[in-house]
């Protein structure tokens, strides 16, 4: 219900209760005034009784009293007349006439007690007002009561009764109200309509009031109202409108700025719900900052691209996305995660991708491949996998001006349009990560450059010596030995002291891919100094890396390096030890394998050799 419409039925319930209140006023003046006239109506009737008939006993014309009461009884307000003798007179003058004697059991109260009776008597057709007014004997005047009657001072004589009719009075006063209450409802009407007029303008501009704020809770802030008075309620309007242009310049310059923060432009600021698309808009800033110092305290880029798993997968709820890197120098794409899981294989995409890096749409052009609005924009996309049509969207992560990693996302067509509306969202996130992906990366490469050999691009000493711990600690979470094996070229120092150091680096170059290629991914290959290598073989026994050590020296002696004028070969001999069954100290197990080693070089070379206790000697301790 409307302002004006509860206004006005208050008003107009308040007046008419006015109308009632006074027209029940009026009729019981009315009432009362008609009342007390047709008393002193009944009263002057009565006296007038009264004085006729003792002016007829006086006189000797009492005979003549019915007369002169039928023209009582004429008189214009008087409908009937009725004398009632009391005891006394019946006494000393006999019951006298029928219209002489009591009637009624009011009437005869009143000639017994002396007080006069007032009542209305509601007849059929009419309303009469009957009077019965009492004849007390006085000695008073001239003459008196006492004269004709032998009674004494304040005896009762009798009775006047007279019937007064009311309905003329009743009629004139129910006109009399009528014409009030009419006079009273015009007024009051007039009254309504002249505040109705008064209270336009506040009930114009609540109304307008309440649009603009509506408009304004639905985030569009360019409603205005129009000044209808220069009153208060004016005053109102004007100050709302200031007070809509400063929200509306003020939160749409708050959208821009935001919206080129994210880097993507807003939506036009009269359509949808400017306020909230601001005020997401800035808590993602908020939470992009708060990701950024989290990443930037992660040690490990792999650390940063959980949390970028956990942002698509947690925050945005996308269960089918991709996160490739990218290896500039071998140009292929390694999958750091698929659908929530690190290290999961290609799932999304063709794996030439992960062999050839420029067969990636985003990563040829480092532009974001729009599969949504483009499908089949990308000819690397796998979009049939389960028997579900699948779009994609393609995001770069830019790193020195060139594509470092790539974020797919997976969406069903009824999804398409939710992830197409997180897409600037999602990329101020990557925005973020960038640098930092880059610093992580870079970071990472000059902590491998440290723990690396230059020459032969195997571990060095360096990361074997902070590698231990962990080695130790799997092997024996786990219960399970690994071997140790120490190797030296034979008689090196003369292939440096004949044929240069040139021919020399060829050389251990040569024995390191050798040694790569003879073991697994998994095991550890180390320069451990000069000509000298340490391999670790995890998850191996003795008596199998024995067989290892085997292969891996008829290799070295059956491969031959090409060197300028001549094809060089060499021998290499081996020492093996084993963790724990030798001991359980790393250090003491690669002591172990090297003093296998020095048997190995005192038994003629070439050869490989598996340490037994007996080889530690106080001699051997020393070396």
């Amino acid at each position: 219900m409307t302002l004006n419409t509860k206004t006005l039925l208050f008003f107009s319930a308040l007046m008419g209760l006015l109308v009632l209140v006074l027209a029940a006023i009026s009729l019981y003046s009315f009432r009362q005034f008609s009342l007390y006239t047709a008393e002193h109506h009944a009263r002057s009737v009565a006296e007038t009784i009264k004085v006729g008939l003792t002016e007829n006993m006086v006189n000797g014309t009492i005979g003549k009293r019915p007369q002169f009461l039928d023209r009582l009884a004429g008189v214009p307000g008087v409908q009937n007349v009725r004398i009632i003798r009391g005891p006394a007179v019946v006494k000393q003058f006999g019951p006298g006439l029928a219209q002489e004697r009591p009637a009624d059991g009011i009437e005869t109260q009143v000639v017994n007690y002396g007080k006069a009776s007032f009542d209305v008597l509601e007849k059929e057709d009419a309303s009469i007002f009957r009077a019965i007014i009492p004849y007390v004997a006085t000695d008073h005047g001239t003459p008196n009561c006492l004269q004709c009657h032998a009674v004494s001072n304040g005896t009762i004589l009798g009775a006047v009764s007279i019937d007064i009719p009311l309905s003329d009075v009743k009629r004139q006063a129910i006109t009399a109200t009528a014409m009030v209450s009419l006079s009273v409802f015009l007024a009051a009407l007039l009254a309504l309509l002249l505040l109705r007029w008064q209270l336009r303008p506040l009930v114009e501009t609540a109304g307008a009031v309440k649009a603009v704020v509506t408009q304004a809770i639905g985030g569009a802030f360019h409603g205005r109202i129009e000044q209808r008075t220069s009153d208060e309620v004016g005053e109102i309007a004007v100050q709302l409108n200031r007070l809509m242009a400063f929200l509306d310049e003020g939160i749409g310059t708050i959208g821009r700025r935001v919206s080129e923060l994210m880097g993507h432009h807003q939506q036009p600021l009269n359509t949808g719900n400017q306020l909230v698309t601001t005020t997401e808009m800035v808590e993602g800033l908020v939470e992009v900052s708060r990701y950024k110092q989290a990443i930037e305290e992660d040690q490990t880029k792999l650390e940063v691209y959980q949390r970028l798993v956990n942002v698509l997968g947690d925050k945005y709820d996308f269960h089918r996305f991709s996160i490739y890197e990218v290896a500039s120098s071998k140009n292929r794409m390694t999958p750091i995660a698929v659908d929530g899981e690190i290290g999961a294989p290609c799932r999304w995409c063709d794996s030439q991708i992960l062999i050839d890096a420029n067969t990636c749409r985003v990563k040829r052009t480092g532009h974001e491949v729009n599969g949504i609005d483009s499908p089949g924009i990308c000819t690397m996309f796998r979009g049939e996998n389960g028997g579900e049509k699948h779009l994609h969207l393609c995001l770069p992560i830019t790193q020195s001006g060139s594509v470092g990693s790539v974020v797919q996302i997976v969406v069903s067509p009824d999804e398409a349009q939710f992830a197409t509306m997180l897409t600037p969202f999602i990329a101020v996130y990557l925005r973020e990560t960038a640098p930092v992906l880059e610093a992580k990366r870079l970071m990472e490469h000059l902590r491998e450059s440290s723990l690396r050999d230059a020459m032969t691009g195997l571990y060095n000493r360096r990361f074997l010596e902070e590698y231990v711990t962990t080695l130790v600690a799997t092997s024996q979470r786990r219960q399970s030995p690994f071997s140790v094996l120490m190797l030296d070229l034979d008689y090196f120092k003369q292939v440096n002291d004949t044929f240069g150091h040139e021919a020399g680096d060829k050389v251990l170059k040569t024995l390191a891919e050798t040694l790569v290629k003879s073991v697994r991914t998994s095991d550890m290959v180390i320069r451990y100094g000069g000509e000298e290598f340490l391999i670790v073989l995890l998850d191996t026994g003795a008596e199998i890396a024995m067989d290892i050590a085997e292969k891996i020296r008829a290799k070295v002696e059956g491969t031959k390096v090409s060197l300028p004028g001549t094809m060089l070969q060499k021998t290499i001999s081996i020492g093996v030890s084993e963790f724990p069954s030798d001991t359980d100290t790393f250090w003491q197990v690669v002591k172990f394998a090297d003093v296998a080693l020095y048997e190995a070089k005192s038994q003629g070379r070439n050869r490989v050799i598996r340490f037994i206790p007996s080889m530690w000697t106080t001699e051997t301790g020393k070396l």
